[in-house]
């Protein structure tokens, strides 16, 4: 069997909106200047992941020289993602929609408010991409999703691109995670000059730390989205995935 070729997109849910932005920020720009302190933990700066950066991944792809990258998109822009929402959430949500459409007849008006979010994100705690987190490159903030409709969306989701063969089917579960720390981002990682060796962190201290952080709350989502692998800086100095497509989620 040839080898994969490497990833050039992926498929995501982002996380930094204008309502999230500045709960986002004060939460990374503290646990930067603390992690980051010669008196705490001593993490090199350039680990910690820029703000526009965080996403929830559902899947990545590849499209060598954008190659099928059309059908992605095209794919993406079919999809409707409140029939998804209601689909997960099963006949209650069904009906509870079916509640709020106007019955035939029906004249009385009533003042229209404010429509729910399908979905909200809460991002809560850090835990460790490796089973030992004394050896750790990668941390993530796991989004809380008791009920398991977040992880259920984006489950339906992935297998949408996975049967139009956009998205390779894997034998491990989806495990939604934003990336908080990842020491490949730093500059000269490599340990002891060893080329295939890692930066590693001892991540003990900072997880029980970060283990109850909110790093952002009840956070609608908004987008659905096709981005570009590899972040790119943004004229106000953070860095961003550049969006080959997008829906609203509604």
């Amino acid at each position: 069997m040839p080898p994969r070729p490497p990833p050039t997109h992926f498929l995501c849910l982002p996380l930094v909106t204008g309502v999230s932005r500045r709960q986002l920020s004060a939460s990374l720009s503290a646990f930067s200047a603390d992690v980051t302190s010669q008196d705490s933990f001593a993490i090199p700066e350039q680990a910690i992941r820029p703000v526009g950066t965080l996403h929830l991944t559902i899947g990545v792809m590849s499209f060598p020289k954008d190659e099928g990258l059309d059908k992605a998109v095209a794919l993406l822009k079919t999809l409707v993602p409140r029939k998804i929402v209601a689909s997960v959430k099963g006949a209650e949500a069904t009906a509870n929609i079916a509640d709020s459409a106007p019955k035939s007849g029906d004249t009385t008006k009533e003042p229209l408010g404010p429509t729910s979010p399908l979905l909200t994100v809460t991002l809560k705690g850090l835990h460790s991409m490796q089973k030992t987190a004394s050896k750790a490159s990668v941390l993530y903030a796991p989004p809380t999703d008791s009920e398991g409709i977040l992880l259920r969306f984006c489950e339906s989701l992935r297998s949408s691109f996975q049967e139009a063969e956009l998205i390779a089917v894997e034998d491990r579960p989806l495990l939604l995670h934003a990336t908080i720390v990842n020491t490949i981002y730093v500059k000269g990682n490599r340990r002891g000059g060893k080329r295939h060796e890692k930066l590693t962190i001892d991540a003990r201290g900072i997880l029980d730390r970060y283990d109850d952080f909110v790093w952002m709350e009840d956070v609608p989502v908004e987008k659905i989205a096709i981005c570009r692998m590899g972040a790119k800086k943004q004229d106000d100095g953070d860095e961003a995935y550049e969006v080959e497509a997008e829906i609203d989620l509604a």
